[in-house]
């Protein structure tokens, strides 16, 4: 069976001889949806940058739908992280439609085809009669629909998500990770999040990374966790609400990770 991801024995980083991330073992099922959670500067935005095929691997394999990350970029949808303050000066509907460049070409225009595709996605991310509006004027919850809605414009198999929910209030989340389940029925989804309580009704593994891969499964060892978070952190376990006790702000490096 060919996976989505496969890692074994991968180390990885920005500078040689500083690796961010140290002999990381870890298989992505198809199906699955990871919630890669971890302290600041663990690695785990290096990690989906290696799978992107952004960042190679200092040593060790990463096998994307079975061949090389930046081979099977077309499979992939990833929305990054939110920068607070950024400024969209492109609607909606052009946001979305960035989303098919990589099935029809950079310098073809777009086609009657790829217009579809995204205001059907647009649609479904229930932000459809928003198509004419400037980014700038959406809310955070709006902004993240809209790029969610870009990364399946291109049909992907799998979907990358890096800290999605972190710029929104709770009730928007509830329908965000909602939405996230429905579409888990189609992709595999990896999640980086730091709010583990509110996705672990959702997911069905948890990968915990500080550096190292700590745990990974449907129930990740309280103490395991705790070691990587350096406070208290209660049993993590698929669907069951968690959360971790105290601050894990400054355990770890967070000037390894951009």
């Amino acid at each position: 069976m060919i996976l989505p991801v496969k890692i074994s024995g991968l180390s990885a980083g920005y500078r040689p001889g500083h690796p961010v991330l140290k002999d990381i073992d870890l298989e992505i099922m198809p199906g699955d949806f990871l919630a890669l959670i971890g302290p600041n500067g663990g690695g785990k935005t290096t990690l989906l940058k290696v799978i992107l095929g952004l960042i190679r691997p200092m040593s060790g394999t990463v096998r994307v739908f079975g061949r090389s990350p930046g081979d099977e970029t077309g499979r992939i949808g990833y929305v990054p992280q939110m920068i607070p303050g950024a400024t969209f000066p492109v609607t909606v509907m052009e946001v979305a439609l960035m989303g098919r460049l990589g099935l029809r070409g950079m310098w073809r225009r777009y086609t009657p085809a790829d217009r579809l595709a995204a205001i059907h996605n647009l649609h479904l991310l229930g932000v459809a009669d928003l198509a004419a509006e400037p980014m700038d004027n959406l809310s955070g919850g709006q902004r993240q629909r809209v790029l969610i809605a870009r990364a399946l414009a291109g049909e992907p198999d799998l979907l990358l998500l890096d800290e999605p929910a972190a710029s929104v209030d709770q009730k928007t989340q509830e329908s965000f990770f909602n939405l996230l389940a429905l579409l888990n029925k189609k992709l595999t989804i990896v999640l980086v999040t730091h709010d583990v309580g509110a996705v672990s009704s959702y997911v069905r593994t948890i990968a915990c990374i500080n550096r190292v891969l700590v745990s990974h499964g449907e129930t990740l060892p309280a103490e395991a966790v705790a070691r990587a978070y350096g406070c208290p952190f209660e049993l993590v376990t698929h669907g069951v609400p968690h959360r971790v006790i105290g601050s894990a702000e400054g355990s770890g490096d967070s000037g390894g990770e951009p």
